[in-house]
């Protein structure tokens, strides 16, 4: 493959940047096709956790191994995404409280500890008390807490903005507002991909890397179709003082989680719905939100309401990502992250850097190939 043979990337979120910004810089290419304004679909509307370890669940672990891998990938991943945009992406390494309110959120904190000390996860039990050391306005109803050390956040806007200014500085091409709407194949070989207004754009490589809009891609036999489906969330946040925050750390309680900014933003997330695409803010989703922070925090009630949005995961069949070779040769897959989207950026480029460029599939990846669904399970 020829360094100026296009790759056409189908999908402008954390993914789709992150592998074009490899790929231009690496001297190829590399063309972003986004049917919106690239980083404001799902990669827009999360919370930026970087948290394999609080959570890690039972039937995982090749996703936990991948999540664990791309963590220990991140800080000089944003040290060298803030040193060459001079944008600082916010990581912060505080770690992440776990909190149980009643005896039994406790015993049910209590067997996934177990569970995750058992896969190798560093986690830590605080008293109530400990916990209120290290978070002085958790509320009075507090049962238990664990403290998850190597678990970070980072401000995801701040990345996606870093992203697009490095791959459009190291030659990619950028092409928002421009829906694909097929893969276009010959035999068992890819040719590129059809745009919406029906024109042809050549490509030897096509990346899908579409997010939850990844299964509505034409083009593909039945086999090859992502089985991904959009998983609606609702989040919000509040305003709090920068310079004396409710919260310092990642907090997860029995029914949200709560991510402060370092600029003062307090995120609440989130709703896990299965509406399809439906963009509706509702009272109730709202209300859960707000009721479950103000039951660990109940000071939240005298902060400002800052901004509510929906977003939509991008959820396979069994909750993994779907990424690496197909049958159809140069059509390589790169979705269905659900709700890792943002942790597993670094290393599904790294992993997926050697197959475009040099044909070779890191054993890392079998894994998650789309081979692993049976036809049965496939969306038609």
């Amino acid at each position: 493959m020829s360094a100026r043979e296009p790759v056409a990337i189908i999908g402008g979120g954390i993914i789709g940047l992150t592998l074009g910004w490899r790929l231009a810089e690496a001297g190829m290419r590399a063309v972003v096709f986004e049917r919106g304004e690239a980083g404001q679909g799902a990669s827009h509307a999360a919370a930026g956790m970087l948290a394999p370890g609080v959570e890690t669940e039972p039937g995982e672990d090749p996703l936990v191994a991948l999540g664990r891998e791309s963590l220990a990938l991140w800080p000089g991943f944003a040290a060298e995404l803030a040193e060459k945009s001079g944008i600082e992406v916010g990581l912060r390494t505080e770690g992440t409280i776990e909190i149980a309110l009643t005896r039994d959120d406790a015993a049910r904190l209590a067997r996934r500890v177990a569970f995750q000390r058992s896969r190798g996860i560093e986690l830590q039990w605080l008293s109530p008390a400990e916990a209120r050391a290290r978070e002085p306005h958790l509320g009075p109803q507090l049962a238990g807490a664990v403290f998850s050390p190597n678990d970070h956040q980072v401000d995801n806007r701040r990345v996606l903005a870093a992203l697009r200014r490095l791959f459009l500085a190291a030659g990619g091409e950028l092409r928002e507002h421009t829906a694909v709407a097929a893969v276009v194949t010959a035999g068992e070989r890819v040719k590129g991909v059809r745009l919406g207004d029906g024109s042809l754009f050549s490509a030897s490589r096509v990346v899908l890397a579409a997010g939850p809009w990844s299964a509505t891609i034409e083009g593909l036999p039945a086999a090859l179709r992502p089985p991904v489906r959009p998983i609606k969330g609702q989040m919000l946040s509040l305003r709090m003082d920068p310079r004396a925050p409710l919260l310092r750390h990642v907090l997860w309680t029995p029914k949200v989680y709560l991510v402060p900014r370092q600029d003062g933003r307090l995120l609440i997330g989130a709703t896990t719905e299965e509406r399809g695409f439906d963009p509706t803010l509702t009272a109730g989703g709202v209300f859960s939100l707000l009721e479950g922070a103000w039951r660990a925090l109940p000071a939240i009630e005298e902060l400002g309401i800052e901004e509510m949005w929906v977003g939509f995961r991008p959820g396979s069949r069994d909750d993994a990502p779907i990424l690496g070779p197909t049958p159809i040769e140069g059509l390589i897959m790169a979705t269905g992250h659900h709700r890792n989207g943002i942790l597993l950026a670094p290393i599904t480029a790294a992993l997926l850097l050697p197959l475009l460029l040099e044909g070779r599939t890191d054993p890392r990846l079998l894994p998650f190939c789309i081979d692993r669904f049976s036809s049965s399970e496939r969306v038609s």
